[in-house]
């Protein structure tokens, strides 16, 4: 099992990422539309593309249904990361492979003076390179990702065409109750079958965080307006979709060659 400390670490990791993604981005200029002439290499290669194929598929080919294509778009991105996404569920397969011999080295290596804690690092360090594993591993696509998907979040916000058209029955440039619903709701099943199975599931801290995103996000939805309500629920839905089809049976894999190794 995950210990408080690496949890408490990870979130760190994770968090101090996203507000590096969030600076790097600009996110000042989230109330600025975007345009071909808007300045600065994040809006010129990052954003404004993303914006002008929303466009473009609304316009040239849903007749302005920008809701089937921010759905289209979001499918797309999702799709295109997919196999950062399969590394990184590859990597924490491999973590918790490795967990019960982690688990034994910590007890004896349990005593806290700095010779002991050296040789404890040491044979933690030795233990991931005969397995192949590497801790940081996770964090790349993480990396990778968090820039693309902070600039779909400011194509569709910085828009301004988007706010003028509705899809199915709510407004998209409003903000909609009944989305904010959907959204937290499919964030919390999300969120609950990527930790089922897990031994970090079992983590308080991670309890915790099970309801805090839901919530987190479903206020945002609240308050945004529903185009972007509808960019999470979608992306909510393939990753549920994800967790099905591929992290679950990696998860039974996982299940048997444990099983398999304690006979």
């Amino acid at each position: 099992m995950l210990g408080g400390k690496q949890v408490y670490k990870r979130l760190f990791v994770v968090g101090a990422m996203i507000a590096i993604a969030l600076f790097l981005s600009g996110c000042t200029q989230i109330d600025q539309p975007i345009t071909e002439d808007s300045e600065g290499f994040w809006n010129s290669f990052f954003v404004y593309p993303l914006s002008f194929l929303i466009t473009y598929i609304a316009e040239d080919i849903f007749n302005h249904g920008f809701g089937l294509a921010i759905i289209i778009v979001t499918l797309l991105l999702r799709t295109l990361i997919l196999p950062l996404n399969i590394k990184q569920l590859k990597s924490s397969q491999a973590m918790q492979m490795i967990q019960p011999e982690l688990q034994a080295l910590r007890e004896k290596y349990s005593s806290k003076d700095q010779q002991t804690q050296q040789k404890l690092q040491q044979e933690t360090m030795a233990l991931f390179q005969r397995h192949g594993v590497n801790p940081l591993a996770g964090c790349l696509p993480i990396i990778v990702q968090m820039p693309i998907l902070i600039a779909f979040y400011h194509a569709i916000v910085r828009t301004e065409a988007i706010e003028n058209y509705t899809f199915l029955w709510f407004s998209l440039g409003e903000p909609s109750i009944i989305m904010a619903v959907i959204t937290f709701t499919t964030t919390f099943i999300q969120q609950k079958l990527m930790m089922a199975g897990s031994p970090a599931a079992a983590n308080p801290q991670m309890q915790v965080m099970l309801y805090l995103m839901p919530v987190m996000i479903g206020a945002f939805a609240l308050f945004f307006p529903s185009a972007l309500a509808l960019y999470w629920v979608v992306g909510n839905l393939f990753m549920i979709a994800q967790t099905l089809l591929v992290r679950r049976p990696m998860m039974k894999q996982l299940e048997k060659d444990n099983g398999g190794s304690k006979k």
